[in-house]
C-alpha cells in the first residue's frame, strides 16, 4: 500500500505509516508550524526506509544506485523546493526545503544537488544497503527484468542493455507493456498538514521506481504533479506510476476542483478518471484535504490495486481508513 498522509488539526495516513502521522500531529500540538510538521513526518519514514521505498537502500537503479526524490510546498506563500535524482544525502525532504527557504530556485536535480546539500551542511554518505545490492544482482540474474526500455535493440524484455535505438518504432517485440511497468512501480510517503492557523503544507519522498533508468525523476518531486497546496483552497498528493501521473498534474488539477467547490473525495476521483480516460490500467492514488480539514482519497483500480489504505489522526483518535478503487 502507498503512504499518503493528511495531518489537520486531523491526520491521515496508511497503516504502515501510523508513526509518521502521529509525529507530525504531535509537531502541530506542540505549536510547530505546517512545514515543520510535514518535514518532521517525511524524516521519520525516510530514516525507517517505509516500505523499502522512502529513503536510503531501496529501489536501485540499473546501476544499483539509490537515488530520492522529495518535496516540500508551503501554500501560504506557493513556495517549492524539490530534490531529483539525490544521490548520496539520506535527508531529501530536509534538503528539498532547504532549496526553498535558501535559494531562489524550485528544483534542483543530480550530482549539483548533492553538492547543494553538502554546501547546506548535509552529511554525504552512501544510500546502498546489503538489501539494495541484492535487489541489483537478483535483477541482473533475471536477465534485467523488469526494465523501462522500449523501441531499442537488444529486445529489452529478454536481454541487458547497453541498448541502442531501433528504426523502426512501434515494433511489438520491443515494446513494455503498460501491465508490466504498472506493476513493478513504487510508493511514496506524501504528507498534507494544516496548522492551527490554516496554513497548509505538503510534501512527498521517495526512492522513486525500482530499476529505473540512471537519471530518472519520477512526479514526486514535481509542484501540481506529486503534490500542490494552496492554504485558500487546500492540498493533495499523489503515488503510484508517476512517469504517467505527472503528464496530467492530477495534484494541482485535485486543489483545483476544490477550489471550485467539489469535495475532496469527489476532486480525488475526477483526477484520477482524467488519467484513466488515456491509461485506463493506471496504477496511482490520490489523496486530499481541503481548506476546513476535510479529507477524501481516490485509486485507480489495477493489477495488484483494488483497495488504497490511509490512515485519519486527529487529537481525539487514529483511524484506519480504506477505500475502494475506481
Amino acid at each position: 500500500c502507498a503512504c499518503l498522509c493528511v495531518c489537520v488539526p486531523v491526520c491521515v495516513c496508511v497503516p504502515v505509516c501510523a508513526c509518521v502521522c502521529g509525529l507530525a500531529w504531535s509537531t502541530l500540538a506542540s505549536g510547530g508550524s505546517a512545514l515543520d510538521a510535514v518535514e518532521q513526518g517525511c524524516s521519520w519514514c525516510e530514516v525507517a526506509q517505509c516500505d523499502g521505498t522512502v529513503g536510503y537502500g531501496g529501489s536501485p537503479d540499473e546501476h544499483g544506485e539509490t537515488t530520492l526524490d522529495a518535496m516540500i510546498m508551503n501554500g501560504d506563500t506557493m513556495e517549492v523546493g524539490g530534490v531529483g535524482d539525490l544521490r548520496r544525502i539520506k535527508s531529501a525532504i530536509s534538503v528539498a526545503r532547504a532549496v526553498m527557504e535558501h535559494s531562489t530556485h524550485t528544483l534542483l536535480v543530480g550530482e549539483s544537488a548533492s553538492i547543494f546539500a553538502q554546501n547546506m551542511g548535509f552529511l554525504s554518505e552512501d544510500l546502498m544497503t546489503n538489501r539494495s545490492l541484492s535487489l541489483h544482482w537478483k535483477w541482473l540474474q533475471n536477465k534485467c527484468q523488469p526494465n523501462s526500455w522500449k523501441n531499442v535493440s537488444p529486445n529489452p524484455e529478454t536481454t541487458c542493455g547497453p541498448y541502442k535505438p531501433i528504426k523502426e518504432l512501434g515494433s511489438k517485440q520491443h515494446r513494455v507493456s503498460a501491465y508490466r511497468a504498472n506493476v513493478h512501480n513504487h510508493d511514496t510517503i506524501g504528507l498534507i498538514a494544516i496548522d492551527k492557523f490554516g496554513s497548509i503544507a505538503v510534501g512527498t519522498s521517495t526512492n522513486g521506481q525500482i530499476h529505473k533508468i540512471p537519471g530518472r525523476v519520477g512526479d514526486s518531486p514535481i509542484a501540481g504533479a506529486g503534490a500542490y497546496a494552496d492554504s485558500t483552497a487546500g492540498a493533495a498528493a499523489a503515488t503510484g506510476n508517476g512517469d504517467i501521473m505527472m503528464r496530467f498534474l492530477p495534484s494541482y488539477q485535485a486543489v483545483e476542483y476544490m477550489r471550485m467547490g467539489v469535495d475532496p473525495i469527489t476532486a480525488c476521483q475526477k483526477a484520477i478518471r482524467r488519467i484513466q480516460k488515456y491509461h485506463p490500467n493506471l496504477f496511482g492514488a490520490i489523496i486530499c484535504a481541503n481548506k476546513t480539514g476535510s479529507y477524501g482519497a481516490a485509486c485507480s483500480k489495477s493489477p495488484g490495486l483494488d483497495q488504497f489504505h490511509f490512515m485519519v489522526y486527529n487529537p481525539e483518535m487514529g483511524s484506519d481508513q480504506t477505500v475502494d478503487c475506481i
